[in-house]
C-alpha cells in the first residue's frame, strides 16, 4: 500500500506519508507499477493517481550505485513539454500539459534518476536508453517532440546533436516535420529556437535537432547527445540503431528514445530484439540500469471489444484516441479477420500480423518434440526441394511418416557464404548462429554451389529409404537433371493453387491438432515433430498465403515476412507423404473388398 511503500526518501526531498483523505492513501504501488519516488513526485505536484499501468515496465535504477531521484530534473522536462502547443484537432493552439500517466511512466523515471558522473563529478541521468511501446493515437509524436526539444535546448548540453532517425528520408521527414511545426506554432519556443526546413537550431548552446535516414548520417560527427527513433518496427536491420547508440560515446548523459507501436510478431528483427530485451529486464532475467522501457498493451486473453481492454492498452483513451475512434475501429474488426488482426496490433498493442496468420508459431512450438537423425536411418521418407534463388536460401525437407499418423521432419538448408552478413542483418545476427549450430550449411562464394546439395541428397539416399523427392518444375536446373540421371525418384510439383492448396491446408490442420496440451501444459501428441529447428521456425513465422475467391490457398513469397523456402519444401514433402499414405489405404481397402469372392 502507499503508506507502507513510501518510507524511502528521494534523497533530495524527504519522504512523506499520504494523509488519510488523500487519493494516494490506499494506493498499491506494485499494482500500478510505480516506484515510491515517482509516486511521491506525482502526489507532491498534485497529479491524480494514474489508472492505466503499463502491461510491461522495467525496474527503475533505484539501486544503481549513488542513485538519487531529483524532482527538479523532472520539473524541468515537464516545463519544456509545456512550451509546446497542439497543432491539430480540437486542442489546436492549446498548451501541451503531460497527463499523469505520461509523467508517471515516460518522463519522471527517465528524467528523475541521476548519479554523479565518474568523469566530471556532475549529476547526470542514469538512463541512456528509453523504450516506449504503445498503440496508435496515444500522443507518441508529441512525446517525441517534447523530448527532442528538451534534449536540444534545455538539457544544459552545449553543441548537442539530436536526431530524429528513420529508415528512409521520407519516413524521417514524417517524424521531423510535426516537431518542426510544433516549434513554429509554440510562442515560447520561437524565441529560442529556429525551425529551418531540415533542422531546428538553438543558437545559445550551439545545438541542433535534425532528421537522419541512414547510418552514414548518424556516424557523421559521431557525437550524438540525443536520438528519437520513431516506429522501430519499420527498421529492417540494426545498422542505423547501432550507429546511434555507439555515437553517444563522448556525451555524459546521452538519451536514445525508441517510440513505437507493436510489430507483426516477427522474430529476429530490430523491434523483436529491443522488445525481448525490455521483457527480460522487466522479468528480472537481465539487469541493465541504463535501459528503461514500458509497453502499454492488452493481453491476448482479454476481450478485444471490451472498453476495459481498450483502456488497458490506451492510457489516453477518451482524449486521444477518442472513444468514437475506438468504437469505429472495433466495428470494422468484427467484420473481417484481417481487420481484427490490424485492430489487435495497432490499437491494442498485441503483436500479430496485419494479415490473418495462417500458421500459428505457438502451435508450431508445441509440436517441436525430439527428432534424432541417427534414429531415422533406414526409415521411409519423402522429400521436398525448394531451390529458391542461387544467392539466398535453398531448402530440402525430409518427412518421415510414422504408423500412428505423426511425422518426423529433417530440414536441410544451404546459403552462399557471402550472403550470411546480409542474412544476419535480417535476423538480428541469428544466421551466423544457425551456421555454427549446424542448422544452415554455407557454400563458398556468392551463389549456392548445387554440388553440395547433390552430394547431400546422395548421402541421404544411402541413409534413408527415399520414396519421392518433389520439386518445382519451373526450377528444373542442372541439379535436377543430375539427380534424375543418378536414379533419384524426382517428382515435379507445381506451385499453383491446384497443387499447393490441399497440402498447405493439411499442414495447418496437422500443426493445430498437434498443439493440444494436457492440464499441465504438456503436449498430448505432437504431430509434426521438427526438433525445434530455429531456422525452420523463423520461416514458419514469416509464412504467408494468398487466397483465391474459391478459398484455395498457396504460399505467398512476395508478401511473406522474409524467406519461406523451408516451409514450401515441407508442404511439397508432406503432400507426397500423405498421398502415399492415402494410396496405401485405398489399396488395402481394395484388397479387403476381394476377400472370399470367387474370381471368374
Amino acid at each position: 500500500m502507499m503508506t507502507a511503500g513510501r518510507t524511502r526518501s528521494t534523497r533530495s526531498q524527504p519522504a512523506r506519508s499520504a494523509t488519510t483523505d488523500s487519493p494516494w492513501a490506499d494506493v498499491d504501488l506494485d499494482e500500478l507499477k510505480l516506484s515510491p519516488e515517482v509516486a511521491w513526485y506525482l502526489e507532491d505536484r498534485g497529479y491524480p493517481v494514474p489508472d492505466c499501468p503499463p502491461l510491461i515496465k522495467t525496474p527503475e535504477p533505484r539501486d544503481f550505485p549513488g542513485a538519487r531521484f531529483d524532482p527538479a530534473r523532472v520539473d524541468k522536462v515537464i516545463a519544456a513539454f509545456r512550451q509546446l502547443r497542439h497543432t491539430k484537432g480540437r486542442f489546436a493552439g492549446q498548451r501541451f500539459d503531460p497527463d499523469c500517466w505520461q509523467v508517471a511512466y515516460m518522463i519522471a523515471p527517465v528524467a528523475g534518476w541521476v548519479h554523479r558522473s565518474i568523469d566530471s563529478g556532475k549529476w547526470v541521468r542514469i538512463i541512456t536508453i528509453a523504450y516506449f511501446d504503445m498503440p496508435r493515437k496515444n500522443g507518441k509524436t508529441t512525446t517525441a517532440a517534447g523530448w527532442g526539444i528538451y534534449l536540444t535546448a534545455a538539457d544544459d548540453e552545449f553543441g548537442a546533436q539530436v536526431v530524429a532517425a528513420a529508415t528512409t528520408k521520407e519516413q524521417a521527414g514524417f517524424v521531423f516535420e510535426p516537431i518542426r511545426q510544433l516549434v513554429n506554432k509554440s510562442p515560447g519556443l520561437k524565441r529560442h529556437l529556429r525551425a529551418l526546413k531540415h533542422r531546428i537550431t538553438h543558437a545559445a548552446s550551439g545545438s541542433y535537432f535534425q532528421p537522419i535516414a541512414n547510418a552514414g548520417d548518424a556516424q557523421h560527427g559521431a557525437d550524438i547527445h540525443g536520438g528519437i527513433v520513431d516506429e522501430l518496427h519499420l527498421h529492417k536491420d540494426m545498422v542505423l540503431i547501432e550507429a546511434l547508440e555507439t555515437g553517444t560515446g563522448s556525451r555524459e548523459q546521452p538519451l536514445i528514445i525508441y517510440i513505437t507501436t507493436a510489430d507483426a510478431g516477427r522474430r529476429h528483427t530490430p523491434y523483436d530484439e529491443k522488445r525481448q530485451l525490455i521483457e527480460k529486464l522487466a522479468r528480472g532475467v537481465l539487469k541493465r540500469a541504463t535501459t528503461y522501457g514500458v509497453v502499454f498493451a492488452a493481453e491476448k486473453t482479454d476481450d478485444p471489444f471490451a472498453v476495459s481492454t481498450w483502456k488497458k492498452a490506451n492510457p489516453g483513451l477518451g482524449i486521444s484516441p477518442t472513444m468514437r475512434f475506438m468504437v469505429e475501429a472495433a466495428e470494422k474488426a468484427k467484420d473481417s479477420p484481417a481487420e481484427l488482426a490490424r485492430f489487435l496490433r495497432l490499437h491494442l498493442g498485441i503483436r500479430t500480423k496485419q494479415e490473418t496468420r495462417y500458421l500459428d508459431v505457438d502451435h508450431w512450438d508445441v509440436n517441436a518434440s525430439i527428432v534424432i537423425p541417427e534414429r531415422l536411418k533406414g526409415r521411409e521418407c519423402y522429400g521436398g526441394l525448394d531451390l529458391g534463388s542461387t544467392s539466398d536460401l535453398t531448402a530440402l525437407l525430409w518427412v518421415f511418416p510414422n504408423d500412428d499418423g505423426t511425422f518426423d521432419l529433417l530440414a536441410r538448408h544451404w546459403a552462399p557464404e557471402d550472403s550470411i552478413a546480409a542474412l544476419d542483418e535480417r535476423t538480428a545476427g541469428a544466421a551466423s548462429g544457425w551456421v555454427k549450430q549446424g542448422w544452415l550449411t554455407t557454400t563458398p562464394g556468392n551463389v549456392t554451389d548445387y554440388d553440395f546439395i547433390e552430394a547431400q541428397i546422395g548421402r541421404d539416399r544411402d541413409e534413408f529409404l527415399v520414396k519421392e523427392i518433389a520439386f518445382d518444375r519451373w526450377n528444373s536446373q542442372q541439379l535436377i537433371n543430375n539427380l534424375i540421371s543418378d536414379g533419384a525418384p524426382m517428382i515435379t510439383m507445381g506451385q499453383g493453387f491446384a497443387s499447393m492448396s490441399a497440402p498447405t491446408k493439411d499442414l495447418q490442420r496437422l500443426i493445430r491438432v498437434g498443439a493440444q496440451v494436457d492440464d499441465q501444459g504438456v503436449p498430448v501428441k505432437p504431430i509434426v515433430r521438427h526438433g525445434g529447428n530455429p531456422l525452420l521456425r523463423w520461416e514458419i513465422d514469416n509464412f504467408a498465403v494468398v487466397m483465391d475467391p474459391a478459398g484455395n490457398v498457396k504460399p505467398d513469397k512476395a508478401n511473406a515476412g522474409d524467406k519461406i523456402d523451408g516451409v514450401v519444401a515441407l508442404i511439397m514433402a508432406i503432400s507426397r507423404a500423405i498421398a502415399a499414405r492415402e494410396a496405401a489405404a485405398t489399396s488395402a481397402y481394395d484388397d479387403d473388398e476381394g476377400e472370399g469372392l470367387m474370381v471368374v
